[in-house]
């Protein structure tokens, strides 16, 4: 957090649409995809050129333009040769925003945040990236911060010539691309409830202070999905609801479908969330019940030895048999000590029994 606020306070006193990248900077060239399809025939262009991507924007066919990796430059002539608004170029550079809808007239501009297991199987570690795409008439523009096979899946549909997409606009193109964007929230989702499941089980057993950092992880974990998630309910919902010319009639009822995904991943952040707070609960009562459990074992031994130590004092006073009239005839007795003795072993066994029937133990 002090990193990205760091990278924003470059902006302060900048005119509005200054490109200033906001977010990691990516040492690799920006990769740069194209698919150029139709209902017939799929053409794929690899490590496309600004003139070529460009250059596809005007054809009859449904052009994808993809790129992995933001680059101020890139973004700067990517947003002049289509027509980009100066705030959507800065935007773009503009990582750590919540999701978003714009409708600019020519085209319409989602901001939405793509989540990716961590791979270490911890319930608080997700990666997080922000994806956006912005849809024209017969064109759509995907933008990521880093190569990812997340899309590859669409790419392969439409190269294989499945599904509806090559049949339908580019508008049908951007659902599928929030489609799968959304899709990708419940693999995230799973690996999570299976660390949360993981989590629970180990405060049982072994509620470390370890373990309680791990659950505050998750906790901020599950905030920030769901800070990422509310507003994207809202984006689904206003393309479905969109007058927009760019968005057809015969696409909203999908983007609808992709609305009921987005609330069953709140559903489910919800969900875990109510567990993460109770595990707190739970670490808190696991730690009472050991205490508790520490000291009903040393109330027990105290207990025992209560008598005993009693018994012993009582017979470890320094009184000289033949000093008083009254005095311990047990002191003479021969067997007197293992008496003794045993007297204190059978009431130690004579308390543990009860304790037993009274089940404290």
């Amino acid at each position: 957090m002090k990193h990205r606020m760091k990278k924003r306070s470059k902006k302060a006193g900048l005119p509005p649409g200054s490109l200033v990248l906001i977010g990691d900077q990516r040492h690799e060239p920006v990769k740069i995809v194209g698919l150029d399809y139709d209902e017939s025939s799929c053409r794929e262009k690899l490590d496309l050129s600004i003139e070529g991507c460009v250059a596809l924007k005007d054809t009859p066919a449904v052009t994808w333009i993809h790129v992995e990796g933001l680059d101020v430059d890139v973004v700067r002539r990517l947003g002049e040769g289509f027509g980009l608004h100066p705030l959507t170029q800065e935007d773009l550079l503009n990582t750590d925003q919540r999701p978003k809808l714009e409708d600019f007239g020519d085209y319409l501009f989602v901001v939405l945040k793509m989540f990716l297991p961590s791979g270490n199987g911890s319930a608080g570690e997700t990666l997080s990236e922000q994806v956006s795409l912005v849809v024209g008439p017969t064109w759509v523009i995907s933008f990521v911060e880093r190569e990812r096979p997340v899309f590859d899946a669409v790419r392969e549909r439409l190269k294989a010539g499945t599904g509806r997409t090559r049949k339908m606009g580019s508008d049908y193109l951007a659902y599928s691309l929030l489609d799968t964007v959304v899709d990708n929230y419940f693999v995230t989702l799973e690996v999570t409830g299976e660390a949360v499941e993981s989590l629970e089980e180990r405060l049982v057993l072994n509620p470390e202070p370890e373990v309680l950092k791990e659950v505050y992880a998750l906790k901020h974990a599950l905030i920030y999905l769901r800070k990422s998630v509310w507003p994207l309910r809202e984006v689904v919902s206003s393309l479905a609801r969109s007058e927009s010319p760019l968005i057809q009639e015969a696409t909203k009822l999908y983007l609808r479908d992709v609305y009921d995904h987005t609330i069953q991943v709140i559903d489910i952040i919800e969900t875990f969330r109510d567990m993460a707070s109770g595990m707190l609960d739970m670490y808190l009562s696991s730690l009472s019940n050991r205490m508790n459990e520490v000291m009903k074992v040393l109330t027990i031994i105290a207990t025992i030895f209560i008598p005993l130590t009693f018994i012993a004092g009582l017979y470890g006073m320094n009184f000289s048999p033949e000093a008083s009239p009254w005095n311990m005839p047990e002191l003479k007795w021969r067997y007197g000590y293992p008496a003794v003795l045993l007297v204190m072993a059978a009431m130690s066994v004579g308390m543990l029994y009860f304790f037993k029937r009274k089940r404290w133990l």
